[in-house]
C-alpha cells in the first residue's frame, strides 16, 4: 500500500469469472446520498481500465453511455454491482443507495460483501444513518475503511474530516481511525482555493501527483517533511498498537526504526481483521484523464488489505425443515450454497437474480433447488422448487458479460430463475438447504392502493407479487377488516418508486386512497332490543320476533351468544338463526360501520308462527334486535393502540417525547443505551402514527428508528369518535 508507482495496465480491466476465492474481493460502498459513492465507482472503473473515459463503458470496441440521467437515477435507489480487475484480483464493487428509504438494498450489499468502504463527503460530514451502519458492521466484525470525497469543495478540510471520522467511528479507540495519505494541494487559484493535486504516502514518504491525469511518483521537499513525520509517527503507533507482534511497540519506543514492509504487513492484517480503519482520499478524474486522485491507492487497499472470501464465516445453514447443518465452507468443490441478494426485472430477459455463492460452483443450465422461507408476513409465499439456471453474467452498467461459471466467494447475475426472490437460497437439488436470512427493516409506512381501471385490476395481483419478490423490505397486506390492499413501505421515496415500478415495469396504474385503520365498536353499558320481522304478501309470509339483552365484556372476549329462552317461545331450530343474524349484523357494525366486539348477546324471549316462521325471518329479526339495542345504548368506538419503541439520539429525546404526547401517546418510560441514545417506550393510537416513519425521520434528522406492535383496542375519546362517525356518514 502506497509503494507502487503506477498500475500495471495488463493486469487491469473488466473482470471475468474468478478461478479461486483468493483472487476475489467483495466490497460494499456505504454513505449518505450525495456523498459521491457512484462517482467513486466510476472513478475506480476508469483507473482499473474497465472504462475508457469517465462515464463511458467500453464494450467490444464501441462506446455506449454509462451514466445516462435515467440510468443514474435508477442506480441511486438500488444496489448495483460493478466488477473490475486490479493486479490479478477481481474486485466486486457493490454500490448502495444513500437514501434511508432503501436501506434494504444497503443490507443486501452488506450481506454480499466481505468488507465495506464508508464514503464521507468532506463538505457534508458524517450523518446519523452512516454512524448506525458503521455500528452494524462493527457488531459483526466487518473490515472497514473510510474514503473522503469532495475535496474540491471550497470548505473541504481533510484533516478536520479525519478528526470527525475518528470521533464518529473510533469509539473508545480513535487512534484506530487514521489516514494513510495526506492530500497534496497545488497553488491557490483566483478564488483563493488551492486544489488537491496529489497525495503524500505516510508510510512510503512518497508524493503521488495526479495533476496530469497520470499518477506520478516523486520525493517530498524538505519543507514538507515535518508535517509528514508528525502524521507518520501517529500512523505507525496506531499500526503497532494493532500488531500481533507484542515486541514491536517496545522496539519502536526504544528508538528502533521499524521496517516499512513490516508496517505494511501489520497494517494489512489489522485492516483485514477489522481492528484498524484507514482513511483515504479520492476524487474523480478530470475530463480526458486516465486516473482519478486516490483511486490507485484505494484499489491497492482493497486488493491487499481487505479479506478474501476464504476469511469470511458464512451465514448459518439448515435443511429446509430447519434441522442444523454444517457451516458452508468457501470451497469451489464443495456443495452448492448460494443466496439471491437482489432481484430485478429486465424487459428483455425477465427476472434477473444477483447471487453470492458461498460454497460450491454455480454453472449455467444446471438445475438447482430454490428455497424461500420466513417472509410470509410480508406477502411472500414459502416455496421449495427446482429451477434451471439460465445464463450467468457479470453486469457493468447496462452491459452484461457472459460467465462460464461462478465459484464460491464470487458474485454473478443469473437469468430465468422464475420463482427465486431476494433472500432465497440456491442449493443442490438432491440436498436442499436454507441460509439464515439477514435482518430486514420493518416497513412502517402504509400505502393503500386500488386499481385505476378494470384492465388494471386484472393485472394488479401479478404486478404486486413481482414487486414484493424484488423487494423484501416491502410488505403486501390484504386487510380483511378494511378490505384494502396496502403496501407497507419504508418511506415516501420508497412508496414513490413502488408506484412507478408498477406503472412502468408491469403496466399497472393504481390510485392511492386514504389508509383506513381497523376500528371496532362495543356497547358501553347493558341494553335490550326487540326485533320484529312480520310481513304478509300472499302465500307464505314472514314472521319472527325475538328479544335480546346485550352487555359489554372485557377487551378481547369477542362475541358471546347465550340462549335463555324458556317455554319454546323461539323454537329450537330457529335459535341458531337468531345467532346467525346478530353475528352478521355485528360484522357490519352499528354506529359507524365497524365490527362489533366484546359483548354478550343473550336471547331472552320471542314469538314464532307455525307456518310463516323461517330461518331467514329469524336471522332478520336477530339483526333488527341488535340494531334496536344499539339505538338505545351508548356505543364506544374502539381504536387499535400500538406499542411503540423509539431509539433516538439524546439530543432529540425531548422533541420526540413531546411529539408522541401530541399524538395522544402515553410514554411508559425511557432507557439509556450505548452511543448516546435513548430508548423511548410508549403506547400510541395507530390512527395517529400512519405517517410516523416520515415525521420521525424529519424530527430526528434521520438518526432515529422505531418499531411498533399491536397492543389492544381501547375506546376512542368522545371528540375523536364523533369526528370518525361524521366522516363515515359523509362518506
Amino acid at each position: 500500500m502506497g509503494d507502487k508507482a503506477n498500475a500495471h495496465p495488463g493486469a487491469a480491466g473488466r473482470a471475468t469469472a474468478a478461478d479461486h476465492p483468493a483472487s476475489v474481493r467483495n466490497v460494499v460502498l456505504v454513505g449518505h446520498c450525495g456523498s459521491g459513492k457512484t462517482t467513486l465507482v466510476e472513478a475506480l472503473a476508469l483507473t482499473a481500465g474497465a472504462v475508457n473515459r469517465a462515464g463511458r463503458v467500453e464494450d467490444g470496441g464501441t462506446v455506449s453511455d454509462y451514466d445516462e440521467i435515467e440510468h443514474r437515477q435508477q442506480r441511486s435507489v438500488q444496489l448495483s454491482l460493478v466488477p473490475v480487475e486490479w493486479d490479478g484480483i477481481k474486485v466486486n464493487v457493490l454500490d448502495t443507495p444513500g437514501y434511508a428509504d432503501f436501506v434494504g438494498e444497503l443490507r443486501a450489499g452488506l450481506r454480499a460483501a466481505d468488507a465495506a468502504l464508508f464514503v464521507v463527503s468532506a463538505s457534508d460530514g458524517v450523518d446519523g444513518s452512516t454512524r448506525m451502519v458503521w455500528e452494524e458492521c462493527a457488531a459483526v466484525g466487518m473490515p472497514r475503511a473510510i474514503v473522503v470525497t469532495h475535496l474540491e469543495a471550497a470548505r473541504a478540510d481533510f484533516e478536520e474530516m479525519t478528526r470527525i471520522c475518528a470521533e464518529a467511528f473510533g469509539g473508545d479507540d480513535p487512534d484506530a481511525v487514521l489516514p494513510l495519505y495526506l492530500p497534496l494541494r497545488g497553488p491557490e487559484g483566483p478564488d483563493g482555493h488551492a486544489p488537491v493535486t496529489g497525495l503524500v504516502g505516510l508510510l512510503s514518504r512518497k508524493l503521488f501527483d495526479y495533476s496530469t491525469g497520470e499518477r506520478k511518483e516523486s520525493e517530498p521537499g524538505e519543507d514538507q517533511l515535518p508535517d509528514i513525520e508528525e502524521a507518520r509517527n501517529r500512523l505507525i503507533e496506531g499500526i503497532i498498537a494493532e500488531s500481533e507482534d507484542e515486541t514491536l511497540m517496545d522496539r519502536y519506543l526504544g528508538g528502533e526504526q521499524i521496517d516499512v514492509k513490516t508496517l505494511i504487513e501489520d497494517l494489512e492484517r489489522a485492516v483485514s481483521r477489522g481492528t484498524f480503519f484507514p482513511v483515504l482520499a479520492a476524487a474523480p478524474a478530470a475530463e480526458g484523464a486516465r486516473q482519478g486522485l486516490g483511486t490507485v491507492e484505494l484499489l491497492e487497499l482493497v486488493t491487499r488489505g481487505f479479506p478474501t472470501p476464504l476469511e469470511r464465516t458464512a451465514p448459518r445453514v439448515t435443511t429446509v425443515d430447519g434441522a442444523p447443518r454444517e457451516a458452508a465452507v468457501c470451497d469451489p468443490d464443495g456443495p452448492l450454497v448460494a443466496e439471491v441478494v437482489k432481484t430485478s426485472s429486465d424487459p428483455y430477459v425477465g427476472r434477473v437474480s444477483l447471487v453470492r455463492v458461498f460454497s460450491g460452483t454455480l454453472r449455467p443450465d444446471e438445475t438447482v433447488h430454490v428455497s424461500g422461507h420466513g417472509l410470509a408476513d410480508r406477502g411472500h409465499e414459502d416455496h421449495d422448487v427446482d429451477e434451471r439456471v439460465g445464463a450467468l453474467s457479470a453486469p457493468f452498467g447496462k452491459q452484461q458479460r457472459s460467465l462460464t461459471h461462478c465459484i464460491a466467494g464470487d458474485l454473478a447475475c443469473v437469468a430465468k430463475l422464475g420463482r427465486a426472490e431476494t433472500g432465497d437460497t440456491l442449493s443442490a437439488k438432491d440436498d436442499p438447504l436454507l441460509m439464515e436470512p439477514w435482518r430486514m427493516p420493518d416497513p412502517l409506512l402504509p400505502l393503500a392502493i386500488q386499481a385505476h381501471s378494470k384492465a388494471d385490476e386484472d393485472k394488479l395481483s401479478q404486478g404486486l407479487a413481482r414487486l414484493v419478490a424484488e423487494d423484501p423490505t416491502m410488505r403486501l397486506e390484504q386487510n380483511q377488516h378494511t378490505h384494502q390492499v396496502v403496501l407497507w413501505c419504508l418511506g415516501e421515496a420508497h412508496s414513490d418508486v413502488a408506484l412507478e415500478r408498477l406503472r412502468s415495469r408491469y403496466g399497472v396504474q393504481v390510485d392511492v386512497v386514504p389508509h383506513r385503520v381497523p376500528l371496532r365498536e362495543t356497547f358501553a353499558a347493558k341494553s335490550t332490543g326487540r326485533g320484529r320481522h312480520v310481513k304478509q304478501s300472499g302465500g307464505h309470509g314472514q314472521y319472527a320476533v325475538c328479544e335480546i339483552e346485550v352487555e359489554p365484556l372485557p377487551g378481547g372476549a369477542g362475541i358471546e351468544f347465550v340462549d335463555k329462552v324458556v317455554g319454546g317461545a323461539v323454537p329450537r331450530q330457529f335459535i341458531p338463526s337468531v345467532e346467525k343474524g346478530v353475528r352478521a349484523q355485528a360484522v357490519k357494525g352499528l354506529a359507524a360501520g365497524h365490527p362489533l366486539v366484546d359483548v354478550r348477546i343473550t336471547l331472552l324471549d320471542g314469538k314464532a308462527h307455525s307456518v310463516d316462521s323461517s330461518d331467514a325471518a329469524f336471522q332478520t329479526a336477530g339483526a333488527l334486535a341488535l340494531r334496536e339495542a344499539a339505538a338505545e345504548a351508548r356505543i364506544h368506538l374502539l381504536e387499535p393502540v400500538a406499542e411503540v419503541t423509539v431509539l433516538v439520539g439524546d439530543a432529540y429525546v425531548g422533541a420526540v417525547m413531546s411529539d408522541l404526547s401530541g399524538r395522544r401517546g402515553r410514554v411508559l418510560g425511557t432507557e439509556q443505551t450505548s452511543g448516546g441514545r435513548t430508548l423511548i417506550k410508549a403506547e400510541v393510537p395507530e390512527i395517529e402514527i400512519g405517517r410516523y416513519a416520515i415525521d420521525l425521520r424529519s424530527l430526528s434528522h434521520g438518526t432515529a428508528r422505531f418499531d411498533r406492535a399491536y397492543a389492544r383496542h381501547e375506546p376512542m375519546p368522545p371528540q375523536v369518535a364523533e369526528r370518525v362517525r361524521k366522516q363515515a356518514q359523509d362518506g
